[in-house]
């Protein structure tokens, strides 16, 4: 019996741990870190840095080396002697080149600027997507606890439903009260029975649509905490609607997004303005070369060294006048080492190249104006961001004011249908009334209950947007 005992209560712990329940923050941190719509934002995030390296890489100088490897049949230029030749000889060719912009009118400096707006925008726009995917997975959260609380509104009211079926059943058979009001109370059962299949169906159709948001495929197992989500007093909805607007503008990036926008479009139009200005440039190449080509040089013959040449006459005697000349004789030579080749041929090249745009087209100028045109049309998005987020913030606001009314009241109309409840009750039990109206009684008393939750959470949920415009991270907020 003690082993039956253990066993059992060793699979309840098991199946109670496998049947994890996430809270609100579990599901907005998860969805944060596996949305894909947040992934791609981050990409969108991670290629800024790509943007920022180029711009960093401005300021590097340019390097390049080449080189090339040939043979020559035929008559061809010798690369070191330049002597044009009948032969077959291998040849090669090397070069570095190094190039340094020294000044184009501050376009690198703005375009490393520029990167890093570039950068601050993505972060904006990833915020603002985190903020919008934890307004949503909050919503879907709240109506899974929403379609919870109203299955147990329908299941706590179906006992009390079974239990008359079961006293009216007693007095029927009493011949007491008439077999109508039995019948009565069992149709009021069924249609509640249907009625809770309908708040099961709600609560699984809403926990798929909150998982599919989270990307978790396990559907079966997956499940929310239902408990501690109530209205917590002093909470934001008691500022002034020009305070929560005045925090919106600083904290929210909606705002922020077309301020960054704006300082964008300001850089481009200074980096195009750039090309107006002259391009400096310095320049420094090295090169050298090689051949396995042999040649011939003219060198003293140094068996006859010296030869004797008559050279003119002596005009008034007649007389040869000769002179001695150097014997030269042709000698083949092979080609040197290769080392001392390369560097007894390199030679290096250096200096400025200097462009003055004059005239190109009216492209320079037309580009310029055109990002005259983006500035302004972006200050204008900034204004209406700025227009539009006062207007949803105070529409939020009221809908938070509106919605803690509306709940106000759920609240008052079910205290009235709970007193009006008990009173029909007694006079059911003691055969004042029938079981038509007490029925209809009970449904009303069951209405207003779900009424109140569902004014709850969607005061809840409304204030809870109020808290996002406030500056508030989704991550801290309370319940």
């Amino acid at each position: 019996m003690k082993k039956s005992i253990f066993v059992f209560a060793l699979l309840f712990g098991l199946t109670v741990q496998a049947q994890k329940k996430w809270t609100l923050k579990e599901c907005v941190v998860y969805a944060l870190e596996n949305n894909i719509s947040i992934k791609q934002s981050q990409l969108d995030l991670e290629s800024t840095d790509i943007e920022k390296l180029t711009a960093i890489g401005n300021f590097v100088p340019s390097l390049s080396a080449s080189s090339s490897v040939s043979e020559n049949t035929g008559l061809s230029f010798n690369p070191v002697t330049n002597n044009a030749q009948t032969t077959t000889f291998l040849s090669a060719t090397g070069r570095i080149n190094v190039g340094y912009t020294l000044f184009n009118g501050l376009r690198n400096l703005r375009q490393l600027q520029r990167a890093e707006l570039s950068k601050l925008a993505s972060q904006y726009r990833l915020d603002k997507m985190a903020d919008d995917i934890s307004l949503f997975v909050a919503n879907n959260y709240l109506q899974v606890i929403l379609n919870k609380a109203n299955l147990e509104v329908l299941l706590s009211q179906n006992e009390v439903t079974q239990e008359q079926i079961t006293r009216t059943q007693e007095l029927v058979d009493a011949g007491v009260l008439p077999r109508g009001d039995l019948l009565e109370i069992e149709a009021t059962n069924a249609n509640e029975q249907q009625s809770i299949v309908a708040a099961q169906n709600s609560i699984q159709i809403s926990l798929i649509s909150l998982a599919q948001l989270l990307q978790i495929e396990d559907y079966a197992s997956f499940d929310v905490e239902d408990e501690g989500y109530d209205i917590i007093e002093g909470s934001i909805s008691e500022l002034s609607a020009e305070e929560i607007i005045a925090k919106a503008k600083e904290a929210r990036n909606e705002v922020k997004i077309a301020k960054a926008n704006v300082d964008l479009a300001e850089k481009d139009l200074q980096i195009a303005k750039g090309a107006y200005w002259p391009t400096l440039s310095a320049f420094f190449g090295y090169d050298t070369r090689y051949t396995n080509a042999t040649s011939f040089n003219q060198e003293i013959n140094p068996d006859n060294p010296i030869s004797v040449r008559p050279i003119g006459t002596v005009q008034n005697t007649g007389e040869v006048v000769v002179g001695e000349f150097p014997n030269t004789i042709l000698v083949e030579r092979g080609a040197d080492p290769f080392i001392d080749q390369l560097y007894q041929n390199d030679g290096i090249g250096y200096g400025l190249s200097l462009n003055i745009p004059i005239l190109n087209g009216f492209s320079t100028k037309a580009n310029v104006q055109r990002n005259k045109i983006n500035v302004e049309r972006t200050k204008f998005n900034l204004e209406q961001a700025e227009l539009d987020l006062e207007s949803t913030v105070y529409q939020a606001y009221v809908d938070a004011k509106g919605s803690l009314k509306a709940y106000e009241a759920a609240e008052k109309a079910l205290e009235s249908q709970e007193l009006a409840y008990e009173y029909a009750k007694e006079r059911y039990d003691v055969g004042l009334t029938n079981a038509f109206d007490f029925s209809q009684s009970k449904l009303r008393y069951d209405n207003a209950k779900i009424n109140a939750n569902r004014a709850k959470y969607d005061y809840i949920f409304k204030l809870k947007v109020l808290e996002l415009y406030f500056g508030i991270p989704a991550t801290e907020l309370k319940f």
